[in-house]
């Protein structure tokens, strides 16, 4: 580490030209930095939801299905039907739409003098206009099951224009255009936008406006934080720096790589400016605490030295709690974002070690290190005064209570741990007054949700057998709570059976179905519904829940059936959103699981290692593994979810958590074996390392606090999560990791 650390002090203009240079190149990739926030792609892409999922946007023309919402007074008023056909004609000629549906154009089925029509609802080239004309077309669509409550609310005070778009295309852009030209149109009706692309258009400018009001803010309180605590152009600069310059590197090497930020990593910003500077305070604090007896160089190389080990130490457990999420997760976003985040933990603890030493040496900052540690033992004389002090001696005089009130803790943690909930349904994300989540509940009250759902069936699709149990199906769907509608070919059969006579039910002779049929062909919904070589067909349905105990009830609901209807001659198999949050539900608690088990035995293995001590390897882990089980109780009682956000916090909390006990440990071993003395090294070590803790503490905290601020409900209780795991974990690392040590070495000195 001393070669190291002269290494460091005499190539210093080097480092600080390669820093400059790799900063340039990388920050200049910023500029095509983009977002996705598809769920499915989420994924991995053998899973056999998402597979599944797939299939049905190629072979159906698409599995994406957009829904826009007009509310008036009246939907059978002549203007406002002009206005639907005025939106469902804009929709038919725009790019990556497959196909539109709405009261202008639906399919309609009667009866007549020459047997059975088929046709559209309203006559698009001549729209009722007169009072009598409207009051026909309105007792029609409220007397039909397949127009209300389907394409006209109930109360007739809005309609819905369904639209399905293309698969391959850029949803997000296709959404995005559909969006502006609508509004454009400036209709004096209200309307709202749904469906899965719009959902990820508002996620994806949510996470733009979070980042850009929230980055600024949180360098704010940071820099705030550091001011007060060292007073100083290191200590406040440097800090900001590294952890400004991590993020740059980071980002610009997910563009060259060719990623994009997700709803998952999009706090990587956030999480680097809040730890990155971490590792520059222990530097800054060591620095400003070294003796100057043998000249400034020789006590800047000291203490590198000296901070180097523990820093490296602490940046390796933090990665760690990052790269679990390597090998413990199903999700790509989540795995994505622990590789990209380490990365970032990476590069600020080398800058910390390297580019700030060289920083300090370039600029004489270490010269006036006299005037700052003078402002630094006045402002440490506070903490000292109302934290430090009292604690320490606290801890010496009465280290038992120390851990019977932790032991209460971490009880009063496991017994509210079983009431934590999983929240995995995108719109659960979003504020109750946000449009998106208002649009969504209009759905599930009006129209039965918004969350498309796919049976499909492999078979004869003529054949009586398989309609019929596609119809049976239907049934079945509809008789669970959260399904309302539902649309299949083998329903439009039934429908032209009931016309012609033959009573609502599919007939039993194939030739008549054939007859039937051949009207069908050539309609527009035809290709949405059956394959073109007649071997597969879907029901259509949506799904009208966000609660993930119902989604995980209906997947266990269709899976009981479909294990006891589907056969080799109708294989039948479910799959639309409610499938892929069921994976992604199931996927969150095995993430969970997985990783922190793997983040605990690769610390344990790694700090016992290099401490030599397994003991003092479990040591370290206990004040964060207590304020994980803490935290995840304070989740069970104030009703915060496991979710894609907040699915990270433990492992996070583990390494970033893990660095406080390193950094006492580390001090208190090098103390000790000075001086032999337990109680001297105590003392230097809650004083000295405790003083860095408090800032660094107060600074991440301050940092994820700001996520208070989000618009994204996930990312409000990821950021409250985090601060409160950094406080407990500070708190640990200064009350119940020391009481360890005191314990130990005192039955160890009565032993000897």
């Amino acid at each position: 580490m001393d070669k190291l650390a002269k290494t460091t002090v005499k190539f210093k203009w080097l480092i600080i030209f390669v820093v400059i240079g790799v900063t340039a190149f990388l920050g200049y990739q910023l500029k095509d930095l983009k977002i996705d926030v598809d769920v499915i792609s989420s994924l991995p892409d053998d899973d056999p939801a998402a597979l599944l999922f797939k299939e049905i946007g190629t072979e159906f023309g698409g599995n994406d299905m957009g829904m826009i919402i007009i509310e008036t007074e009246d939907v059978f008023n002549n203007e406002v039907i002009e206005h639907i056909k005025l939106i469902t004609d804009e929709l038919r000629v725009m790019d990556g739409i497959f196909s539109v549906t709405s009261l202008t154009n639906v399919l309609d089925i009667k009866g007549s003098e020459w047997g059975i029509e088929i046709g559209t609802l309203v006559d698009e080239y001549e729209l009722p206009e007169t009072d009598s004309a409207l009051a026909v077309l309105k007792a029609r669509v409220m007397s039909k099951d397949m127009y209300n409550g389907t394409i006209v609310s109930e109360d007739g005070t809005s309609t819905l224009i369904l639209f399905t778009l293309l698969d391959g295309d850029d949803k997000q852009a296709i959404a995005k255009n559909i969006k502006e030209t609508i509004v454009a149109l400036d209709l004096p009706e209200k309307l709202y936008f749904g469906g899965l692309s719009f959902v990820a258009n508002d996620v994806a400018d949510l996470i733009v406006l979070d980042m850009t009001r929230l980055l600024p803010i949180t360098f704010f309180l940071i820099t705030l934080i550091l001011f007060l605590a060292f007073r100083s152009f290191s200590g406040v600069v440097l800090p900001m720096l590294t952890a400004a310059l991590s993020v740059i590197w980071v980002l610009g090497i997910m563009v060259l790589l060719g990623y994009e930020l997700s709803m998952i990593s999009n706090i990587t910003p956030i999480i680097l400016l809040a730890i990155g500077s971490a590792y520059t305070i222990h530097v800054v604090n060591r620095i400003n605490t070294t003796p100057g007896g043998h000249g400034h160089e020789n006590s800047l190389v000291e203490a590198v030295t000296y901070i180097t080990v523990p820093v490296l130490l602490a940046g390796i457990t933090t990665m760690i709690g990052f790269v679990a999420f390597v090998f413990g997760s199903y999700l790509n976003i989540i795995r994505d974002f622990g590789i990209f985040t380490a990365l970032g933990v990476f590069f600020a603890v080398i800058l910390s070690l390297f580019f700030v030493p060289a920083v300090v040496s370039v600029f004489s900052m270490y010269a006036s290190r006299e005037k700052t540690k003078t402002d630094i033992s006045e402002k440490q004389t506070i903490i000292s005064k109302f934290i430090l002090i009292p604690l320490k001696n606290l801890l010496i005089k009465h280290p038992k209570y120390t851990l019977y009130t932790w032991g209460l803790l971490m009880l009063t943690g496991i017994g509210c741990l079983f009431l934590v909930e999983r929240e995995v349904n995108m719109t659960e994300y979003f504020k109750s007054d946000n449009p998106t989540r208002v649009t969504e509940d209009i759905m599930q009250e009006k129209y039965g949700g918004s969350s498309p759902i796919f049976v499909v069936f492999q078979g004869d699709i003529q054949s009586p057998d398989v309609l019929k149990m596609m119809l049976k199906t239907e049934t079945h769907m509809k008789a669970f709570s959260a399904i309302k509608r539902t649309q299949s070919v083998a329903g439009l059969v039934e429908e032209m059976n009931d016309v012609m006579g033959e009573g609502k039910r599919i007939p039993d002779e194939r030739a008549k179905i054939e007859q039937l049929w051949f009207l069908l062909d050539g309609q527009e919904i035809m290709p949405q519904l059956v394959s073109d070589d007649l071997d597969k067909a879907i029901i259509q349905s949506s799904f009208g829940a966000t609660e993930s105990n119902v989604v995980i009830e209906f997947v266990a609901y269709m899976d009981a059936f479909v294990a006891d209807n589907s056969t080799e001659e109708c294989k039948i198999e479910v799959t639309g959103l409610p499938t892929v949050y069921h994976q992604l539900d199931k996927s969150l608690l095995d993430s969970q699981i997985s990783s922190l088990v793997i983040a605990i035995i690769m610390v344990l293995l790694i700090v016992g290692s290099i401490l030599r001590s397994p003991m003092k390897g479990v040591f370290a882990t206990m004040p964060i593994i207590a304020t994980i089980i803490i935290l995840f109780g304070f989740m069970g009682v104030t009703g915060i979810p496991l979710d894609i956000a907040t699915v990270l916090v433990a492992s996070i909390a583990l390494g970033i958590g893990i660095d406080y006990s390193i950094h006492v440990i580390t001090h208190f071993n090098h103390v000790h074996k000075k001086t032999k003395s337990l109680h001297k090294a105590m003392e230097e070590t809650i004083i000295i390392s405790g003083r860095a803790i408090v800032i660094n503490v107060l600074s991440v905290a301050a940092g994820f606090l700001v996520l208070i601020f989000s618009q994204l409900v996930p990312l409000q209780n990821f950021g409250i999560l985090i601060a409160l795991s950094m406080v407990g974990s500070g708190f640990g690392a200064l009350t119940l990791l020391p009481v360890l040590l005191i314990l130990y070495y005192r039955k160890k000195e009565q032993v000897v």
